[in-house]
């Protein structure tokens, strides 16, 4: 037996397509005769409205599409686990695209930008150009950045210098003066700013501290446990060799850490070290960390987009989202001997 459509409803209602299409969107074009008239007819056929079809003649697609740069990132993992606890409880549904290179991200918003694609458009930790924000909004597709910050586009962030600040302060404060930084590249295709903004943090709480900044200290590597690893144990074997290390990311310390089991150098007791993000591995390595609400900005990032989808959001549209230090065993005051 086929199935029932929208046109057997027609028929047996006598009326045309478009009056059972205002029915099932609730019209108030409709007079309430008529409206009965479809409606005993949907409850006699046992007529189930197909939701793709809806949609479409609302002009919604019921879609959010995300965008994020390198998936496996632990990081980037937890909040997309925040986006999709939000996206799960509503009719929408989640679909997700990977740049990996700054092509494929150009790519993907050249597609993305027309709303027939999408109802609303999360970019984590990815910059739009000027001239796509441009296209977005003429194009009148809802957009809010995470981990990203645009004058003219909705966002949800973190101040990564004060972070960058606050993990320095911290090592200066346990009487460290030998700092030296661990980082992401600081420039790369994806404009990404996170890490130039972590290592302004870090020259600053040195500055105030009338340290010195030593170039050696400071070291650019991929976001990778084994390269952080790799530059470590050349950092770890300079003369003088460094107190303590600030790693730019949980990932890189425990690519340090890895380190200095290797050159039987003891954490805390001879090296301090304290990282950013506070993923999950961090706990079980005891590591002291600065801690970036990961899980909460894809919570408020999807929570903000559907308040504007429905027409319900507030007028301040970029919301800071607070950072804290955790204090695990990983840093300790430095002894003189």
């Amino acid at each position: 037996m086929s199935s029932i459509t929208i046109r057997d409803v027609a028929n047996k209602a006598k009326v045309g397509l478009g009056t059972v299409s205002r029915v099932l969107n609730n019209s108030s074009s409709v007079n309430p005769e008529t409206q009965e008239r479809v409606l005993k007819a949907i409850e006699e056929l046992d007529f189930v409205p197909n939701p793709i079809a809806q949609s479409l003649s609302r002009g919604t697609t019921l879609s959010v599409s995300v965008v994020l740069p390198f998936l496996t990132f632990p990081s980037f993992v937890e909040r997309l686990r925040g986006v999709q606890s939000v996206i799960d409880s509503t009719d929408y549904d989640l679909v997700l695209y990977s740049a990996d290179d700054n092509k494929r991200k150009n790519h993907l918003l050249q597609i993305l930008s027309r709303k027939t694609r999408n109802d609303g458009i999360l970019l984590i930790s990815l910059y739009p150009d000027e001239q796509q924000v441009e296209k977005l909004k003429n194009n009148d597709v809802p957009v809010v950045l995470v981990d990203a910050v645009h004058p003219d586009l909705p966002s949800v962030y973190v101040d990564n210098k004060r972070g960058g600040k606050m993990a320095t302060e911290h090592l200066i404060e346990l009487g460290h003066r030998q700092i030296a930084f661990v980082s992401d590249y600081l420039v790369t295709d994806f404009r990404f700013t996170a890490m130039q903004k972590r290592f302004e943090g870090y020259r600053e709480a040195l500055d105030e501290a009338s340290i010195s900044f030593t170039p050696e200290y400071h070291r650019e590597v991929p976001h990778d446990r084994d390269a952080a690893k790799h530059v470590a144990l050349d950092i770890l074997q300079l003369p003088p060799r460094p107190t303590a290390i600030f790693a730019s990311s949980d990932t890189q310390a425990i690519g340090v850490m890895d380190a200095a089991k290797e050159l039987h150098i003891r954490i805390p007791e001879d090296l301090s070290l304290i990282g950013f993000d506070d993923v999950r591995d961090s706990e079980y390595v005891n590591l002291t960390t600065i801690k970036q609400p990961l899980f909460s900005s894809g919570v408020t990032g999807s929570e903000l987009l559907l308040k504007i989808i429905s027409n319900e959001a507030e007028e301040n549209l970029h919301i800071i989202q607070n950072l804290g230090l955790v204090n695990r065993g990983s840093t300790a005051p430095l002894h003189t001997l």
